[in-house]
């Protein structure tokens, strides 16, 4: 492993080997069972933290109910300015931070680091959005009366965040959650629950050092159950959820049972076309690193790519070279490219795929395989690999969250998008083309049907600024940028009469 001591970056941001996984701020407490993490990077302990029982649970909803009386009453600007600062101590924590969720997450140094610097800039963009809160005027038919529309916070948002981005997606959610003026109660997964601890530490700090209830940021730990408790809950008006498609189908049902409201980022089967006009070197860039970045286990991640019959035999030959240059191991070292999955569970279903696609009669183009021996021992590394195949193939319109990339061709443009959207999911998409004609069609209503479509970028990687979210077994949902923080707040319109009379609307008259 890299040349760094685990226990010198647990040390610094505040976590203990045997942690307790239920915090309110100040209070750290549980009495569960033990979740151990372990490193996929070497299959090493991190830490220990104990799952949250239903009673405490019922103590932490308590807790941030509480805290939501006085969060709600601070004005908007003053929320950002807390949230602020907790964007500076991010900035203080960026090299820990970013190694922690290297090591227990398994992505690149750089990738860690790259999540700490997107809490950063939507603390940045949530600071803004306090001062940004507008509702809207309009014009009464009623004579003197005037008509506006005003956001309330909701109260306590639920939040239950996937292994893969184990800090930033939390940070999308209760950045602005917070500058709206709700609490947050997190539940990270079970597979990265140490990043959570460090990141509620954090908070912590700044919420103490602004004597300000400790529920306005809290912690709860544990597998389906807690989000079970969090989905049925009457007192979480709001439950935002990333994950699979399964995990969000079930928070989804729960939730919308109680009349509450879900905010679902689920899975994605992300393509791109790369058509007779594309800039093959740009496109090799992109094609790549969507493919293989964080070892395939972004929800953006490059699935497919749908290449036009002419360019097809030079894009495989340029794909084979490429991956023939991809070093796989410790990710905390630079040098390498791509990391480890994020358990053996993982490495069995990208074996299984595997199997299923050649079963189906996909051609193996670069062979993949699980890799053992020394740097390879918690046997969650494996090779990227790629398959041609047939877009109708059904191991094609699953999901796999591994490096795993199937390529097929296509003849004209239209072809080529009905082969895109031909899947269940409907997050990311791309086309490669200098053409502008192209890329107008592409993004059109007759177009590409996914929350996200890209033009000569990849599929992999968005910007706060910009709504990030799918349609289609994606979910729906919208997090981050544009007017995403409407999600985190309730609308109320309001009707002002200064006149001396009632008069009611459509001219209806109700004389006593």
């Amino acid at each position: 492993m890299s040349d760094f001591k685990i226990e010198d970056i647990l040390n610094e941001l505040g976590v203990k080997a045997e942690n307790s996984g239920t915090s309110t701020g100040q209070k750290n407490f549980g009495s569960g069972e033990v979740i151990e993490s372990k490193s996929p990077v070497d299959g090493k302990l991190i830490a220990k933290v104990t799952t949250t029982t239903k009673e405490e649970y019922d103590e932490v909803i308590k807790t941030s109910q509480e805290a939501f009386k006085t969060w709600r009453m601070m004005p908007a600007p003053q929320r950002g300015e807390i949230v602020r600062q907790f964007g500076d101590k991010l900035r203080e924590k960026k090299d820990a931070l970013g190694k922690l969720v290297s090591y227990e997450m398994g992505k690149s140094l750089q990738e860690g680091w790259g999540e700490v610097q997107e809490m950063i800039d939507i603390c940045d963009f949530a600071v803004g959005l306090s001062r940004q809160l507008y509702g809207l005027t309009m014009h009464s038919e009623r004579p003197k009366h005037r008509m506006y529309e005003q956001w309330h916070p909701m109260g306590t948002v639920g939040i239950i965040s996937a292994f893969n981005f184990p800090v930033a997606v939390w940070s999308w959610n209760t950045a602005l959650a917070w500058a709206c003026g709700d609490v947050c109660v997190w539940k990270p997964s079970e597979k990265t629950p140490i990043t959570g601890v460090a990141c509620q530490n954090i908070m912590a700090e700044v919420l103490k050092e602004n004597n300000l209830p400790e529920g306005i940021s809290c912690l709860i730990n544990g597998g389906r159950e807690i989000g079970e408790y969090m989905s049925n809950d009457g007192r979480i008006p709001l439950v935002s959820a990333t994950g699979s498609t399964r995990m969000g189908r079930e928070v989804g049902t729960a939730v919308a049972k109680r009349l509450g409201k879900s905010l679902l980022e689920l899975g994605g089967n992300n393509a791109i076309i790369i058509t007779e006009n594309a800039d093959l070197d740009a496109t090799l860039v992109g094609a790549v690193f969507g493919a293989v970045g964080t070892a395939g286990q972004r929800c953006t991640s490059t699935r497919r790519l749908i290449i036009h019959e002419s360019m097809y035999d030079e894009v495989k030959t340029k794909l084979k070279k490429a991956y023939s240059q991809l070093r796989i191991g410790d990710p905390l070292d630079m040098n390498n490219h791509v990391g480890p999955l994020i358990d053996t569970m993982a490495a069995d279903m990208y074996e299984d795929a595997i199997k299923k696609a050649k079963e189906e009669g996909g051609t193996v183009l670069v062979e993949g395989g699980r890799l053992e021996g020394a740097g390879y021992e918690s046997g969650c590394y494996v090779k990227p690999c790629i398959i041609e195949v047939e877009s109708h193939y059904k191991i094609v319109c699953t999901e796999t969250f591994a490096p795993i990339l199937y390529i097929m061709k296509y003849k004209d443009l239209d072809e080529a998008i009905a082969i895109q959207n031909n899947v269940p999911q409907g997050l990311s998409s791309a086309i490669m083309t200098t053409n502008m004609r192209e890329s107008e069609r592409f993004l059109s209503a007759e177009g590409s049907d996914c929350g996200i479509a890209n033009v000569n970028i990849g599929t992999s990687g968005a910007e706060i600024g910009g709504a990030f979210g799918g349609e289609k077994e994606t979910g729906g949902g919208r997090e981050s940028g544009s007017d995403a923080w409407k999600a985190y707040m309730r609308r109320q319109t309001n009707t002002i009469n200064y006149s001396t009379e009632v008069p009611l609307a459509q001219g209806i008259k109700f004389d006593l």
